[in-house]
């Protein structure tokens, strides 16, 4: 598949012609348009390859500007689960003092002073077992129990890898948007 820009006679770009098996289509340089949408990712994976001519500047910062919002997506996602605990360790539990609302005197001081109240801003999760035991049972029905690692941790740490390389590979421009 091969995409060619169409210029009109004054040299604006009027739209998109889209070349699949000797089939051409027409594609408007509509961003709501889904065609369009496919040419930006066609520019993302292949660049100027899967063009028969120039991109224009336009094309090209529009297929850019989709990659950064995608990548920007991509890294949000990877470091709010980066952010949550993981389960093998558990989750401490967080308490915070917070005012009520309400004040009482104070004779030392000679003031009013808030009423405190200890608030569990985050809740205690204990860690999962290490290890678990399984069951398989053969074609008679006998069963054999064996510990495995907790599949609960396998996806943790799998999951926490995927993120970690999503966070590793996302260019510095796009982390400095992050912030």
């Amino acid at each position: 598949m091969t995409y060619n820009i169409k210029i009109n006679d004054d040299g604006n770009a009027t739209g998109i012609e889209k070349n699949e098996n000797q089939q051409w289509d027409y594609i408007p340089l509509d961003p709501a348009n889904r065609h369009y949408q496919e040419v930006l990712d066609a520019i993302i994976e292949k660049g100027a390859d899967c063009f028969s001519n120039e991109i224009s500047d336009e094309l090209q910062a529009a297929a850019d500007e989709k990659q950064f919002n995608q990548q920007l997506a991509a890294y949000n996602t990877a470091t709010a689960r980066l952010a949550q605990y993981i389960v093998s360790v558990g989750r401490t539990e967080v308490v915070e003092s917070q005012a009520t609302g309400e004040q009482v005197w104070n004779e030392d001081t000679q003031e009013m002073q808030d009423v405190m109240h200890e608030v569990v801003v985050q809740t205690a999760i204990e860690p999962v077992p290490a290890t678990v035991e399984q069951t398989t049972y053969d074609e008679e029905g006998n069963g054999t129990t064996s510990t495995i690692t907790n599949p609960l941790i396998t996806t943790d740490v799998a999951e926490r890898a995927a993120a970690q390389s999503v966070v590793d590979a996302t260019p510095q421009a796009v982390k400095d948007k992050h912030t």
